[in-house]
């Protein structure tokens, strides 16, 4: 985008000749590339590294070179050339050879508008090797074409004889008009020439000499046009300043002819006249101006006049070139031949800014007298030099004696020299090697800060853009708010101003309003309309008034006459309106009378078109009818069709549905019988298990009771062997029922099946000499269902007696069931025992009714830690249930000592 736009610009410039605007132009774009160049280390800089990048800059700037030079603004062209130069010492990789010979054809272009016409020659030189290298890698299929300047043989020899023309128009003295010899050689030509030298990339400042000498070494004399070729052997070869005008003259006219050669005829006439000077100055002491000026005859119109050739002689001998004073009063020039005048005189060629500084191209045809005294000394010292060789042989031994001690000198210290310079190499080589990694580790360390850098402008920068995107974002919203706002004010002004007729007093910032001073305005507005409107009603309803009372009084007076009046005038009216009407009916009457008779004769054909007219619709009509009726029929047998279809299919619906439906049931049924003959199987599996369970208790009951017999006989005999007993507190229960009430009995006494006797029992019975009973495993027999006989009272002992040797245990392990085996009967079942109940171990105090476990089961469920298991009360040493109790349901049986699981526990 931005090439295409600089581009289109320029051709804007071109083809309307805008040189203002194409300056300001240039001006801009040179600002872009620097600034481009010092804000590289940004984050969204412009990378001038980019090939892709750096060859668009080129081509815009290689078109701006041309537009320059076809506006022939030659500054901006030279401008443009530095700005191209600059950007191929960026790039990385070299120009396109066509590219190039654009650049250095448009140079020799500005060289030559310039009149610099040594940098002029070089500029040719160097775009003729361009042109011979492209065909070279053309040829030899190196580059492609389209890379490369097209070049045929013309071309070739067309670059070749304009670069010998440009080298022999270099002027051999300086053109510029500076004071003196000091001013040419000072720093701001050197610069000068310098950045010119870097512009066309030489690496030496050129030559008219080096130039010559390059040509001939490619041999551009074979490839140059003839007359060109004469040129240079007349100027540089075979230079006759007598005939030199005559030789040249049919060259010049030939040089002239051509339109692009033509302006190297006024440089080439400076460099023939230079010639002419140079050497007529070597042969010459004076000559008259005649004939100078007869041997400087050119042909017309490259014709030179006797005041141009003096003035050409007045600068060369301004600028120290040439020595010459010229008497008009004789007319004679007469050459400086001082041998203590100026050295630079006497050098022809030699002078400031003259291209011969370094060479002597100048054909010698004698030295001058200033030459001779000034090498006498010279030739003096060489002359005897060479006389003491062969007068005094002694010099040339010792001569050659020196020579062998320098020699032997030179030949000890040769070793030692070679030592030195291999250590210093060695120092350097490590100097080098340490300033490169002090130089490597600075440019790491600079690229790792040009990194935190880049990375922290990178941050600063997307936190900045994100600030000022949600500034933005807040400005927009709050831009948005507001224009909403004053579109709405604005509005509700509008139909305020639209509804209301009074003048509304508004302020001129509409920003200042809000809703509420609206509504206030709009209120305020409709109060004074309402006072207008009634102060207006009053004024006119007492205008009205007055006004109406007064045309009353004033008409009464004319009431009788209007009212006359009024009568004769509707009477007039009425009769003519009435004479009217009769004229009117008369001629209706006649025109009705006429239509009668006219109209009368078609009454007959009238009649039977009407009644041919109905027969045929009648006819119509029946026809269409009978299709009706048919396709009724039809639609109706359909119908009654689809109806009974429909019946039959929700028939058949009805049936299947009730057949699912008798299916269902009688699985349900099934169902319902598996489940009971499920439910009857696992109530006499549980009858069973229950019974079992009763076996099991039985016998478990029947082991107790031998193992209580067994330790009351042990406790006997112990007591018998011990003597008189010690008064303990009695802390064991009695086994018989007492008279008191069921709450003075002890807590149920746990009965452990196979339970072995205490450490007691075991101590009492080994001072007795008894041997302690064995643990029995086998069940006991069921005990009888009569309550047991009493026994002998056991002797009391201290400390805790645990409740199956308390007194012989308890019948049943509880307190109702010793209280229902002193009365006979069972205990009460759960549901008819008392709500309040009082036992020893409460203490007397209140203890709530039991009304089941908490799942609502009056049973309690077994514990794992004894054999025979819980014990209810009914079944507890055999009492019978009590009377009204009833026999306990299977689901309410005791678990048999074994644990069931919850889940199985609902099913016993």
């Amino acid at each position: 985008m931005y090439q295409s736009t600089a581009h289109q610009a320029f051709q804007f410039c071109s083809k309307y000749a805008r040189k203002t605007e194409f300056r300001r132009l240039c001006e801009l774009l040179r600002n872009h590339l620097q600034n481009a160049a010092k804000f590289s280390s940004q984050m969204h800089a412009i990378n001038l590294s980019d090939p892709d990048t750096l060859q668009r800059h080129l081509d815009t700037r290689f078109q701006q070179l041309n537009v320059a030079v076809e506006l022939e603004l030659w500054q901006e062209a030279f401008r443009s050339v530095e700005d191209i130069h600059t950007l191929l010492s960026l790039s990385k990789r070299p120009a396109k050879n066509i590219m190039m010979a654009n650049y250095f054809e448009k140079l020799t272009r500005i060289f030559l508008v310039s009149e610099n016409y040594l940098f002029h020659a070089a500029a040719y030189s160097r775009y003729y090797n361009l042109l011979r290298q492209s065909a070279a890698a053309v040829a030899s299929g190196q580059s492609p074409k389209k890379d490369n300047p097209a070049v045929t043989e013309a071309d070739m020899t067309k670059a070749a004889s304009f670069v010998l023309l440009s080298a022999l128009a270099i002027p051999v003295i300086s053109t510029s008009r500076s004071r003196g010899a000091l001013v040419d050689v000072d720093e701001a030509r050197k610069n000068k020439n310098s950045r010119l030298t870097n512009l066309l990339g030489m690496s030496q400042a050129p030559t008219r000499a080096i130039l010559f000498k390059d040509a001939l070494s490619k041999g551009l004399l074979k490839r140059a046009r003839p007359e060109i070729r004469d040129l240079y052997n007349i100027l540089e070869v075979d230079f006759h300043p007598l005939s030199i005008c005559k030789k040249i003259s049919p060259i010049l006219s030939q040089i002239g002819a051509d339109e692009g050669m033509e302006k190297y005829v006024g440089p080439l006439q400076q460099v023939i006249l230079t010639r002419l000077f140079q050497q007529l100055s070597q042969v010459y002491d004076s000559v008259k101006i005649e004939f100078v000026l007869g041997l400087a005859q050119f042909p017309e119109p490259f014709h030179v006049s006797a005041g141009t050739i003096e003035k050409f002689i007045m600068n060369g001998c301004k600028k120290g070139d040439l020595a010459i004073r010229t008497d008009h009063a004789t007319g004679v020039l007469t050459f400086d031949s001082d041998v203590f005048s100026s050295a630079k005189a006497m050098h022809p060629g030699s002078g400031a800014g003259s291209a011969e500084i370094e060479s002597r191209s100048v054909q010698r045809l004698q030295s001058t007298p200033a030459e001779i005294v000034r090498s006498q000394l010279t030739r003096l010292a060489k002359s005897l030099f060479v006389t003491c060789q062969y007068v005094d042989p002694s010099f040339n031994s010792e001569r050659q004696r020196n020579k062998e001690a320098a020699l032997e000198r030179a030949k000890e210290g040769a070793e030692k020299e070679h030592q030195e310079i291999l250590t210093r190499r060695d120092i350097i080589s490590q100097k080098k090697e340490a300033a490169l990694k002090a130089q490597q580790a600075k440019e790491n360390e600079e690229q790792t800060k040009r990194l935190i850098r880049q990375q922290q402008i990178k941050d600063e920068e997307a936190r900045r853009l994100a600030e000022e995107q949600k500034q933005r974002a807040d400005q927009r919203i709050k831009a948005e708010q507001k224009r909403i706002q004053r579109e709405e004010m604005e509005k509700q002004i509008k139909e305020l101003k639209a509804t209301t007729k009074v003048d509304i007093e508004l302020p001129e910032d509409l920003d200042d309003l809000d809703s509420q001073r609206i509504r206030i305005l709009k209120l305020q507005a409709l109060e004074r309309e309402k006072n207008q409107l009634g102060e207006q009603l009053r004024i006119a309803g007492k205008r009205i008034d007055h006004l109406e009372r007064a045309y009353r009084k004033e008409e009464i007076k004319h009431l009788k006459t209007d009212y006359e009046k009024q009568q004769e005038e509707d009477l007039a009216a009425y009769e003519k309106a009435k004479a009217e009407e009769l004229k009117e009916s008369e001629e209706r009457h006649k025109a009705d009378v006429e239509l009668k008779h006219r109209l009368s004769r078609l009454v007959s054909p009238y009649q039977t078109f009407v009644k041919t007219v109905k027969e045929q619709r009648k006819a119509e009509f029946e026809k269409r009818q009978k299709i009706a009726q048919k396709e009724l029929e039809s639609k109706k047998a359909a119908r009654v069709k689809e109806v009974k279809e429909r019946i039959a299919r929700e028939k058949k619906e009805r049936e299947e549905a009730e057949r699912r439906q008798r299916e269902e049931e009688e699985r349900e049924r099934e169902e319902a019988e598996a489940k009971a003959k499920a439910a009857e199987e696992k109530a006499a599996h549980i009858a069973e298990l229950k019974a079992k369970r009763e076996q099991e208790r039985a016998a478990a009951d029947e082991v107790a009771r031998l193992q209580r017999q067994r330790e009351e006989e042990a406790l006997a005999r112990r007591k018998a062997g011990a003597g008189a007993p010690r008064a303990v507190p009695d802390r064991t229960f009695s086994r018989e029922p007492a008279a008191e009430p069921s709450s003075a009995s002890g807590p149920p006494k746990i009965a452990l099946p196979g339970g072995k006797p205490s450490w007691r029992e075991r101590e009492a019975m080994k001072a007795a000499g008894q041997a302690p009973p064995p643990a029995s495993t086998s069940p006991a027999p069921a005990p009888a269902a009569t309550s047991p006989a009493p026994e002998a009272e056991a002797p009391k002992r201290s400390g805790y007696v645990p409740p199956a040797l308390r007194q012989g245990g308890a019948p049943g392990g509880g307190w109702r069931e010793r209280e229902a085996s002193g009365s006979g009967r069972a205990p009460p079942a759960r549901a008819e025992r008392p709500e309040r109940t009082e036992s020893p171990a409460t203490g007397g105090r209140y203890e709530a009714a039991r009304g089941g476990d908490r799942w609502g089961s009056d049973r309690k469920p077994a514990s794992p830690a004894n054999a025979g298991g819980y014990v209810p009360p009914g079944a507890r040493g055999g009492a019978p249930p009590r009377e009204g109790e009833g026999e306990r349901p299977a689901a309410q049986a005791p678990a048999g000592g074994k644990y069931v699981p919850r889940h199985l526990r609902d099913r016993q």
